[in-house]
């Protein structure tokens, strides 16, 4: 079945697109406090190493399958693989890549909802004057509400199918070259105002001065698995995109732009809070509770903390936002490509992924004693194994489609970078990046 597709009306709106969909909870939850439990300098510059060395050139697989399939990820995947004389089963990799896009969806919708309650609650002074427990108890109570987590997790997913309904143009390009700028405006006010605090000086120190007797093992396996993870690569999110990509545009210039944004926006959000941080004395390496307990008591403290922490919070809505658009869309395009409306596939994604959502709602309190994997909770299932496995899982056979599968013609005309450049990319994708998304597939099996 062929798609007529609509495409991005320029450069600037792909960028900002598939900026859009990197940029969220890895940026500016999941990087400081990785950073912090492993070392900060040393770790940021690892990581920034395995952006270039592992997420940029299974990036540029990744979105150039799409631009050369033009249809969505599954029938891009089938096209090519016909073409190359091999088995269009390579079409079924679209479909997973859909289905770890639909886990990943179901528990950051989730998640995002608790970042649009903390935000109402920081702008309202909610905060003001509470101790470290206080704020951890009511965020225990919060998690045991499951009609509030509901009404977020509701909330959030709704004005997230509204834009994917709307279309490309109308919808994902249109928000995307809104909120994306004011993310970054939100982003710098957030920086500029921390460099008048007591902690700035040292949380520069300790974000850009390596240490690398903290380095270990185990902080290689963490740094490679963010770069990876950072990057929204392996859900064929990107591909999709790829496929709407304008014929007339440097495929590794975009990516290039995509991979810098990125690595900045987490910098900036790195600043802005390990300055808090260091300003009230506390550990860097607190851990997944940095953003949701430990930066509600160090800006409540602060001058106007009220304010400053509510922007914060609006900073993670933005993001966790336009992620959210942006990895609905595959999913979308693929039911498109089975010959639904776009708005009724919106439609059928929405509930769906919002069926499964009110299972990781329910993960904290109707369905807190349900175990599966030992200990795990629902949430916790989905929360972490489409991430750590599926993600290094459908990177891995998209790098391998990308350098050994397809046609070199088809896919030296999609990279538009040259006969030289094309050799570099294929020459670093197949014997770097391949051999690293197995290490990295292979830390999340173990």
């Amino acid at each position: 079945m062929n798609q007529t597709l609509e495409r991005w009306s320029s450069r600037r709106a792909f960028i900002l697109a598939v900026t859009g969909a990197a940029v969220g909870l890895g940026n500016i939850w999941r990087f400081p406090y990785i950073t912090g439990e492993n070392g900060g300098a040393a770790f940021l510059l690892i990581y920034v190493g395995f952006v270039v060395l592992l997420g940029l050139p299974v990036m540029m697989a990744e979105i150039l399958i799409g631009r050369a399939g033009r249809s969505s990820p599954m029938l891009s995947l089938g096209k090519l693989a016909r073409q190359a004389g091999h088995s269009e089963h390579w079409c079924w990799l679209g479909l997973f890549g859909a289905f770890t896009v639909f886990c990943i969806l179901s528990f950051y919708s989730v998640v995002s909802g608790w970042a649009m309650d903390f935000m109402v609650t920081a702008f309202s002074g909610g905060f003001q004057g509470m101790s470290a427990d206080q704020v951890g108890a009511g965020f225990g109570d919060f998690l045991a509400n499951p009609l509030r987590m509901a009404m977020d997790h509701t909330l959030f997913l709704v004005l997230t199918m509204l834009v994917v309904a709307a279309g490309v143009s109308k919808g994902l390009e249109r928000l995307n070259n809104l909120l994306m700028p004011a993310l970054y405006l939100l982003l710098f006010v957030l920086a500029g105002h921390a460099i008048s605090m007591e902690g700035f000086g040292p949380a520069l120190e300790w974000l850009f001065t390596p240490d690398f007797s903290a380095v270990t093992p185990m902080v290689f396996l963490h740094a490679m698995g963010h770069a990876f993870f950072t990057l929204a690569v392996g859900a064929c999110a990107l591909m999709a995109y790829g496929a709407y990509m304008p014929d007339h545009q440097s495929l590794p210039g975009a990516a290039a732009a995509v991979a810098i944004l990125d690595v900045i926006v987490a910098l900036l959000a790195g600043i802005a809070i390990f300055s808090v941080v260091f300003t009230q004395g506390m550990d860097p390496g607190e851990g997944p509770g940095l953003m949701f307990i430990t930066l509600p008591v160090a800006f409540a403290d602060l001058p106007f903390g009220a304010f400053w922490l509510g922007l914060f919070f609006l900073l993670l809505v933005l993001a966790t936002w336009t992620s959210s658009i942006n990895l609905a869309e595959p999913i979308v395009a693929t039911l498109i490509g089975w010959g639904m409306t776009r708005r009724r596939a919106a439609l059928v994604t929405g509930v769906c992924v919002w069926l499964v959502g009110m299972l990781c709602v329910l993960s904290f309190s109707t369905l807190s004693d349900f175990h599966v994997l030992g200990s795990m909770n629902f949430f916790d299932v989905v929360s972490t194994i489409p991430p750590e496995i599926f993600l290094p899982l459908g990177g891995l056979l998209i790098a391998i489609f990308a350098a050994w599968v397809m046609l070199e013609q088809e896919a030296l005309r999609a990279l538009d970078a040259g006969p030289n450049g094309f050799r570099l990319w294929r020459i670093v994708l197949r014997w770097i990046s391949i051999p690293l998304v197995v290490v990295v597939l292979i830390s999340g099996l173990v």
